[in-house]
């Protein structure tokens, strides 16, 4: 169980994102935070990463693993593609 609520995890989820930013950024790549829901981080990978074969391993190992480090070591990062959307209710 994750002892942060989706609002408190906010700010420090956005600290880490800044953190991993230069790196997809390096490969043409980017990153949205679409939001926080029952301690899940949805995000939509951008750039080169849209569709690239390897945004997966990016996501788990590079993502997923420093807001693990930095926050809470059961964090989940969900990418959700172009076209799809997430209801945050």
């Amino acid at each position: 169980m994750i002892p942060f609520t989706d609002e408190e995890l906010l700010k420090p989820v956005q600290n880490t994102l800044q953190k991993v930013m230069p790196m997809l950024e390096n490969d043409g790549g980017g990153l949205t935070l679409l939001g926080i829901k029952d301690g899940k981080i949805y995000v939509r990978l951008t750039g080169a990463c849209h569709g690239c074969a390897a945004s997966g391993t990016t996501l788990k190992y590079g993502i997923e693993r420093q807001l693990r480090i930095d926050i809470h070591p059961e964090l989940e990062v969900i990418n959700v593609p172009q076209g799809e959307e997430v209801a945050f209710a």
